[in-house]
């Protein structure tokens, strides 16, 4: 199974589709100050990020050593003042994160697949708790997963049912985007029209969304 890929000439376009999908983020939150990223992997969100929304601080949280010394294989940026990643255990870090984040971009992902910390309840609710209103977070999760019906029910949960996703938009990866209440945000309004609708309604309409953003940040 291939979880990053990155293209030797252009070490920051994104390749899977399930990274396009995790950038609709910007429909619930166009100009972020603060993302937190769980996950580094072959950093193909960072770098992006890094690139097209330079109005925004990124940290990035990552547990194991190995993937960190491969940042500068993957063209991964430098630490500076606004991007840095931390080698820590997300599950406890996120508990530090109260009211700080405005994305939360949580693809922490090993070997044996999504760790069971970080689908708990305990993780969701720090989760949201690291939110500024109106924040959102955006948790890829495999369709597949046998513990998926339960953490979609513990992600409802701490979000007061906040959620939705896109229908089809990335395969088997089910990406959940959750929003923290707190008044008439435009990203509340943007989670209760997707999940009237599913977004497009069409799984086809929903990809080209995905690669529409995209583009439209590359551009811009």
């Amino acid at each position: 199974m291939v979880q990053s890929e990155m293209r030797l000439s252009r070490p920051d376009q994104l390749v899977l589709s399930y990274v396009r999908a995790m950038m609709c983020f910007v429909l619930f939150h166009p100009r972020p100050e603060h993302i937190v990223m769980v996950g580094l992997g072959g950093g193909s969100l960072a770098k992006f990020c890094h690139r097209y929304l330079p109005h925004a601080r990124i940290t990035v949280l990552e547990l194991n050593p190995d993937v960190i010394a491969l940042r500068e294989q993957f063209a991964i940026p430098r630490d500076s003042a606004r991007f840095r990643v931390i080698q820590a255990d997300a599950a406890e870090y996120m508990h530090q994160l109260r009211d700080s984040a405005d994305v939360l971009l949580v693809d922490g992902f090993d070997a044996d697949g999504l760790p069971p910390p970080l689908g708990s309840a305990s993780f969701y609710a720090d989760c949201r708790r690291a939110l500024r209103p109106g924040g959102v977070m955006v948790a890829n999760i495999f369709s597949y997963d046998p513990h998926y019906a339960a953490m979609l029910r513990r992600l409802r949960q701490a979000f007061q049912g906040h959620i939705c996703a896109f229908n089809g938009i990335a395969g088997n990866n089910r990406i959940l985007f959750a929003v923290k209440n707190g008044g008439n945000t435009p990203a509340l309004a943007m989670q209760r029209k997707v999940a009237r609708t599913g977004g497009l309604a069409l799984p086809l309409l929903n990809r080209l969304l995905a690669h529409w953003i995209v583009l439209r940040l590359r551009w811009a």
